[in-house]
């Protein structure tokens, strides 16, 4: 009985000796923390180092938005800063240039009004003393009239027409007082002088000035003028000698040419017009020259002669150049008075006037001549010339013209 009683107590004493080797022992560090809490502690410090990290990136994006944004509009107020600065600058120019306009307006017209300063005194200076003369509108005093009109290179025609305008004014508006006729005479001969269209209107199409009129009327000069306004305006011009029958003619408009930088195409005294004017067409053709300018003979045996030679020039035109735009101007000069408008009578029977270049304004007693010429053909004014320098031509203004004449 006891020996079974010592076997029970060793097997108790086995079994607790099993299960005390089976506990996990709990480990303690020097601080007396345990193993988890160092775990957990680990994790903690993890997770702030990471919140740390996400806030200081947040932070770093914040500011670099901001210096974005700062920078923006820094960039914005430079660029209006900028405009501010171009558009200051332009509305400077733009003052500058119209400024100069003006000067060159009122230099012109300084210069017209000087040129017509005989024609001013040859009508305006008479009409000013029948005005203060009269004191009513009767027949005697449209009689005065009437002769100044005509001894003004105004034609008989012009003055019968301007004679019955003052009438249907006065009696349309009762007018009594005969100061008021001047301005009805000016007024009438603006309006006949308006219907000119721009020589220099050129869009998109190539174009074809022959430049008509007897010798010493200023052909050459005007297209030596003429050239350059163009090819100021931004236009390619070619030039054809075509006056190769007049000595030196050719060696004159090289000349001009050059001084307007314009190339020219010529051939020697005494050949064929139309070869040089065939040669050149073809030369702008190749070159797609804005404008080729054309000098035609002045004088030949007779006028039988010189219409034939402009029949055949035209021919040539038609077929090599039919394309372009066409515009025939006559040369006029001012000081021939009643001659000049023979002389367009002339040529506007052998073929058709687009418009008048007037030269030699400086200076004449009969720039009234303009109005008749206009009036009984029907052509415009398109240039004036009033000097001898290469921007001494101008195109026409109307109103500036009479201006000249009746200030």
């Amino acid at each position: 009985m006891l020996k079974k009683l010592f076997g029970i107590l060793k097997k108790d004493n086995d079994k607790n000796e099993e299960i005390k080797q089976n506990e996990e022992p709990i480990i303690e560090n020097n601080t007396g923390e345990t193993e988890a809490e160092k775990v957990e502690a680990e994790r903690l410090a993890k997770v702030e180092a990471e919140k740390q990290e996400a806030e200081r990136l947040a932070k770093i994006e914040t500011e670099k938005q901001e210096a974005e944004r700062l920078a923006k509009i820094e960039t914005e107020k430079q660029e209006e800063k900028r405009i501010a600065r171009v558009e200051a600058e332009k509305q400077s120019i733009s003052s500058d240039t119209e400024n100069t306009q003006k000067k060159e307006k009122k230099g012109f017209f300084s210069k017209i009004r000087e040129g017509l300063a005989k024609t001013k005194d040859n009508f305006t200076a008479q009409l000013n003393n029948i005005l203060n003369l009269y004191t009513k509108i009767d027949d005697d005093f449209l009689d005065e009239i009437e002769e100044i009109l005509i001894t003004s290179d105004m034609g008989v025609e012009l003055t019968m027409d301007i004679i019955d305008y003052i009438k249907e004014e006065v009696k349309v508006n009762k007018i009594e007082d005969p100061n008021e006729i001047k301005g009805i005479i000016k007024k009438y001969l603006v309006n006949m002088l308006s219907n000119t269209i721009g020589v220099e209107d050129i869009d998109g199409i190539q174009k074809i000035i022959m430049v008509v009129g007897v010798n010493g009327v200023g052909k050459t000069t005007s297209i030596g003028k003429m050239s350059h306004r163009l090819k100021c305006n931004g236009k390619s011009v070619v030039v054809a000698a075509g006056d190769t029958f007049r000595a030196a003619a050719v060696e004159q408009l090289k000349e001009w040419c050059n001084r307007a930088d314009v190339e020219i195409i010529a051939s020697e005294q005494g050949s064929d017009p139309g070869s040089v004017i065939y040669d050149a067409i073809q030369a702008a053709r190749a070159r797609k020259s804005d404008v080729l300018i054309c000098d035609t003979a002045g004088r030949l045996h007779n006028k039988v002669n010189l219409m034939n030679e402009l029949t055949k020039i035209f021919k040539i035109v038609d077929k090599e150049y039919g394309h372009a735009q066409r515009e025939v101007l006559l040369v006029v000069d001012a000081t021939t008075g009643q001659n000049g408008l023979i002389q367009a009578k002339m040529f506007s029977e052998s073929c058709k006037i687009d418009g008048i270049i007037l030269t030699k304004l400086d200076g004449t007693a009969k720039g009234g001549i303009v109005f008749p010429i206009v009036k009984e053909l029907n052509v415009p004014i398109k240039y004036i010339a009033v000097g001898e320098k290469i921007d001494d031509l101008q195109v026409f203004d109307a109103e500036m013209f009479v201006d000249a004449i009746f200030e």
